[in-house]
């Protein structure tokens, strides 16, 4: 069935994994990251671990709109468990603005923007990745990264960073019969990468908000998928188009659209 990659809270406060427009989840043979390799990674947090995103300025996160209710930022996480004393920052979220023209039927528009309560400290394990004026839409068959915490092939959530090379999908090919047969419709603001026809590479459950890294440049963020890791079903991402770019901005510089 779809997912979310999120971890979602449901009644007595008991943490589980939803599996509904397989947005963000764990990484799918992966393999751990070198610690603070990607310093931009953050960890986010209801009262447990729930999504991934990305540092884009000091007070700002770039995630998923479906990763509601985000309380806490933590920077300068590799792993989960350990107490990382002199790495880590942990920061309130002020305020969230999802885009104003999100579906989560449709799926269209996945993309949220934290605002946090003060200015992360760029260091050596904490340190912005911005955003460019323009990005180039990878073509198919190109490689790019994805990274988080989420689910494994073990099924649980992992405790330290992991990341894995997904293979870009033309649109066309991810909308046809076998693979998303339009449902939901795969348009060109998204961004199909998974496998590259023989392993499993892709994101799952826990991953939602995470970057999709091409050539090292942000080109999208983590959304949904069907399953993890189905050769045929590749993860979906939002892919950052011009219109994201002046939403972000727009947004960033104090006005919200």
């Amino acid at each position: 069935m779809f997912m979310m990659r999120e971890f979602c809270v449901f009644s007595l406060c008991v943490f589980l994994l939803i599996v509904q427009s397989s947005h963000g989840s764990e990484i799918i043979e992966g393999k751990e990251v070198k610690p603070h390799s990607l310093p931009f990674m953050a960890l986010l947090k209801i009262k447990t671990p729930a999504c991934g995103g990305t540092l884009i300025d000091p007070k700002w996160i770039l995630t998923a709109a479906h990763c509601k209710k985000i309380k806490k930022v933590v920077l300068g996480v590799h792993s989960i468990k350990a107490k990382e004393t002199n790495s880590r920052q942990v920061l309130n979220v002020k305020k969230r603005y999802p885009h104003p023209s999100y579906d989560k039927k449709k799926d269209v528009n996945d993309l949220m923007l934290l605002q946090l309560d003060k200015p992360a400290k760029q260091t050596g394990t904490v340190k912005c990745l911005k955003l460019g004026n323009s990005i180039k839409d990878p073509k198919a068959g190109s490689t790019c990264l994805v990274a988080g915490w989420g689910k494994t092939e073990r099924k649980k959530m992992s405790d330290v960073l992991m990341s894995v090379n997904v293979t870009v999908v033309d649109r066309k090919k991810c909308n046809s019969y076998d693979y998303y047969n339009n449902k939901p419709v795969i348009t060109d603001s998204m961004i199909c990468a998974g496998s590259n026809g023989k392993n499993r590479a892709d994101t799952c459950q826990g991953d939602s908000g995470g970057p999709l890294l091409c050539n090292g440049v942000l080109v999208g963020v983590t959304s949904f998928g069907k399953g993890c890791g189905e050769i045929k079903k590749p993860g979906v991402y939002a892919f950052l188009t011009p219109s994201h770019l002046t939403w972000i901005k727009k947004t960033m510089n104090g006005g919200a659209m």
